[in-house]
């Protein structure tokens, strides 16, 4: 078995054949040229190979030689540029977070500014492109934000639900106080229904609190997203019936609003998911506890 190759003598073989002489490696690594020679003559008594032809003053590869320092300056290189990534991160902490992709634009985005301020340490990989949840074992993500019903998760998973969120009707302010303004829920025969269909509770959930009013569920635009379903209500499409949660900022600048109030069934739809053997990792408690301030801070 061979033993192992003295790391000095790699450093001095490579620096040697990419100048193309010892006295020029010699100076790049603060030896001396016979330092150099000597470094080399090892590894080729040890392998039994020649590296080098000596001519006058001069030093070329062999054959073998120059294989050997194909894949040695390849191996250096690597080196070389993992270093400089390294110097790059190592004064912060990448948090890779996925979400769903509602509440990663109607929330988490307009927020996510005041967490990387209070954390300049914490870089922010913010995901929301996956079709089904993301696998935190094998997937390289920390946190994922869920929503729906819970199904089991794989052994080793932390779930924190959020605090609930109220479902109430919303529209553009022009509908609720146009042509048909909106005062009672039997206001709403005379406008469109718009259908979140991801939202957990539907219109014809919420008609169950109000059964002496008779509304046409199976007409209206239906959206898949909760954010495009918002979009089109701020747009004048329709009455939107969604989570309060998501809607903070269209009701604070008032494109949309509650004709209604504010009153309404009250759902647990999102979920925070980290990996339990990791939920005492900095960057990940830090986030979490950001996160279920801001919640807290702004329950409607």
């Amino acid at each position: 078995m061979l033993s192992r190759v003295p790391i000095k003598a790699v450093q001095a073989f490579e620096a040697a054949a990419r100048l193309s002489s010892f006295a020029l490696a010699a100076e790049e690594l603060f030896v001396t040229p016979s330092a150099i020679s000597h470094q080399i003559k090892q590894l080729e008594e040890q392998f039994g190979v020649k590296l080098f032809h000596r001519v006058h003053r001069a030093v070329i590869l062999t054959d073998a030689g120059r294989r050997y320092a194909e894949e040695v300056t390849g191996a250096f290189s690597r080196i070389d540029l993992a270093t400089r990534e390294l110097g790059r991160t190592a004064r912060s902490d990448i948090l890779t977070v996925h979400s769903t992709p509602s509440f990663a634009s109607q929330w988490l985005m307009p927020r996510l500014a005041r967490f990387s301020a209070s954390h300049p340490d914490i870089d922010v990989r913010l995901n929301a492109s996956y079709p089904v949840p993301p696998d935190l074992l094998t997937q390289g993500v920390d946190i994922d934000i869920r929503y729906g019903l819970r199904r089991l998760q794989p052994a080793g998973t932390m779930v924190l639900p959020f605090p609930p969120e109220t479902i109430v009707p919303m529209c553009a302010p022009e509908l609720a106080e146009g042509e048909h303004p909106i005062r009672t829920v039997a206001d709403l025969q005379h406008h469109s229904l718009i259908h979140s269909e991801i939202c957990l509770v539907s219109w014809r959930d919420w008609l169950r609190e109000h059964r002496k009013v008779q509304l046409d569920i199976s007409r209206g635009p239906r959206f898949d997203r909760s954010f495009m379903a918002i979009s089109a209500a701020v747009d004048g499409m329709g009455i939107l019936l969604d989570s309060l949660l998501l809607v903070q900022r269209e009701l604070a600048s008032g494109r949309l609003v509650a004709p209604l109030g504010f009153d309404g069934p009250k759902v647990q739809g999102y979920t925070f998911n980290i990996l339990k053997n990791q939920a005492g990792l900095p960057k990940i408690r830090a986030f979490q506890d950001w996160l279920f301030g801001e919640l807290d801070r702004n329950a409607t």
